[in-house]
């Protein structure tokens, strides 16, 4: 048996391969179990209490991580072998790329949970998932990027040449692509500082419409007419918005003229009639009712009250009914509305002139 233990093959024994065997089972044997009681133990824990960590979370990273560290099993197994130069420096490399990719993978992972976990408590936009699958591709990209210059350090590459030529080729790329970085950079402007959302009515310069789709370099907005305008997000960014969503409350200002020959009682009457008015209608305010002004032809009331909802159909419907009843009103108290009119006076002259003069 001891001859058998020490025979040589390939400049390991019997006895070395056994115990290759041996670390490289048990190794595995020790992640299946640590894996199957870790993920039992985080999902309990997640249906018990409000951990930060959820199961969904734990289940994900170890479905990734987990080759990774059987593949970091055998790596460390095979160093019990002596092996060749050739082979020992590709077991070595092959190493370091298994440690940086569990590394990367573990930071990528945390990032994006925290990253979802803010977005989601922090922002609620209907277009918010857009936006956050952005967020996580770029946190990813920086992450294995960062990895994979670690990697060529490890392994004895010069990274300085290379990090120099990606810094010129990114400052080319970024002159290149400079509109499409603008509008990109706005789009996160937009998400963050959320001037308007996803079902807003806005009015931008002389385009309206209702926002369709958040991009990364469009908004489209949907017109009265029906037709798509499709705005540029930098265009957007740069320009004044009236967002109608978010107004509470809609002010209405107008005039009414009445004809000269109405009393002075009428007169004073009637801004208590308007408030009575506007009072009786439901979603309404009342401001105020003043007599302002001595026009050409008419004695000018102005009026102001509002409409407790933002909606533009019921803002016409209220504003409609508002008329009717000033109508009705003023009928029965006969108060007479003005409209352009002139006087042609006529002078008889030939009954000021003697009799010789005509």
């Amino acid at each position: 048996m001891d001859i058998l233990l020490k025979t040589t093959f390939f400049n390991n024994t019997v006895l070395n391969y056994c115990i290759f065997l041996l670390s490289l089972t048990v190794s595995v044997a020790v992640i299946m179990i640590i894996e199957h009681v870790l993920l039992k133990r985080f999902k309990l824990w997640s249906e018990n209490t409000k951990t930060l960590i959820d199961y969904q979370f734990i289940l994900t990273l170890s479905k990734k991580m987990i080759p990774f560290v059987y593949l970091a099993a055998l790596c460390l197994s095979i160093k019990i072998l002596n092996l060749y130069t050739v082979l020992e420096k590709i077991v070595n490399t092959f190493g370091i790329a298994i440690a940086i990719a569990i590394g990367a993978i573990l930071a990528s992972s945390l990032s994006l949970f925290f990253v979802d976990r803010y977005m989601n408590r922090r922002i609620n936009s209907a277009n918010s998932i857009i936006i956050i699958k952005w967020i996580n591709k770029i946190v990813e990209v920086i992450i294995w990027s960062v990895a994979l210059i670690l990697f060529l350090d490890n392994i004895g590459i010069k990274i300085n040449s290379l990090i120099a030529g990606f810094g010129i080729g990114g400052v080319a790329i970024a002159f290149a692509a400079q509109s499409i970085l603008v509008d990109l950079f706005c789009c996160f402007t937009i998400f963050f500082d959320k001037p308007f959302e996803i079902g807003d009515f806005i009015i931008v310069g002389e385009q309206m419409g209702t926002v369709e789709y958040i991009g990364m370099k469009t908004t489209r907005l949907r017109s009265l007419n029906g037709e798509q305008l499709i705005l540029s997000n930098s265009d957007l960014t740069n320009s004044r918005i009236s967002n109608y969503k978010t107004m509470e409350e809609r002010r209405v200002l107008f005039s009414i003229g009445v004809t000269y020959d109405t009393a002075v009682e009428k007169l004073r009457e009637i801004p208590g009639l308007i408030k009575d008015i506007i009072d009786s209608i439901q979603d309404t305010r009342f401001g105020r009712a003043h007599f302002c002004t001595y026009s050409a032809y008419s004695l000018d009331f102005e009026i102001a009250y509002y409409i407790l909802n933002s909606d533009y159909d019921k803002y016409m419907d209220i504003n409609q009914e508002v008329n009717f009843r000033i109508k009705e009103e003023f009928d029965k108290q006969s108060i007479e509305f003005a409209f352009p009119t002139q006087t042609l006076q006529l002078y008889n002259y030939s009954k000021s002139l003697p009799p010789g003069d005509i």
